[in-house]
């Protein structure tokens, strides 16, 4: 007869429960009478009846696809408010309004909301990467004639002693000493420093020199 028909007009089993009896179905006109099955289906999220028409069952004369919602959680919000914990004013508060159709507390709803998130994450808390390769420095390319003693100069043996004990042993060691510098070593006299320059001059060198990255690892 004319009325409204109501999901607490469907009847069930024991294995049925009807979340929402108040969820309207159909409004029948004097002497209409409705006979129709209801095909009940496990989903998830929001599926449109195109995408669900694809066997012939759902092709039959008479039947009716509808696009389904399979979320129980039919209204979410959220607003961050400032908080205060003993001194501290710099907090923030997150309160959530969370609503479902009563097939699922609203708690239980933002547990298993918060697994999904857990899981998906742990994607990237798995990631195997490749250890980073150290590339290797190269030694700086350093003219070899830097790298050998001042005996190789073959100085008077006055001008010799007074490099050694001033502690220069290398001829890459020399040449960053000036005149002056020299000169305000014990013993070595304006003879002796021309002696150096002379000898230094015949190897293109010269005192006053600066070199980087000395002293290099091979000494």
């Amino acid at each position: 007869g004319q009325g409204v028909v109501t999901a607490a007009d469907i009847s069930g089993n024991a294995d049925i429960e009807v979340v929402n009896p108040d969820h309207v179905i159909a409004h029948l006109t004097a002497g209409g009478k409705l006979d129709m099955q209801i095909k009940v289906e496990q989903g998830r999220g929001y599926v449109p009846a195109m995408s669900r028409q694809v066997s012939s069952e759902t092709r039959a004369v008479g039947h009716i696809a509808l696009d389904a919602s399979f979320s129980p959680v039919s209204r979410v919000s959220y607003a961050v408010e400032s908080a205060r914990v003993e001194q501290r004013t710099d907090l923030d508060k997150l309160v959530m309004h969370i609503e479902t159709n009563g097939a699922i507390d609203p708690e239980q709803a933002i547990r298993n909301a918060a697994r999904i998130l857990l899981d998906q994450f742990s994607v990237f808390a798995a990631l195997e990467g490749t250890e980073p390769v150290a590339e290797k420095v190269q030694a700086p390319k350093v003219d070899p004639i830097l790298l050998r003693p001042v005996d190789d100069l073959e100085l008077t043996p006055r001008s010799s002693n007074c490099l050694k004990a001033q502690s220069i042993h290398y001829i890459g060691d020399l040449i960053q000493y000036t005149e002056n510098e020299l000169l305000r070593t014990p013993n070595l006299g304006r003879k002796s420093l021309n002696e150096i320059k002379q000898v230094l001059a015949e190897h293109n060198l010269s005192l006053g020199m600066k070199l980087e990255n000395w002293p290099v690892a091979a000494l």
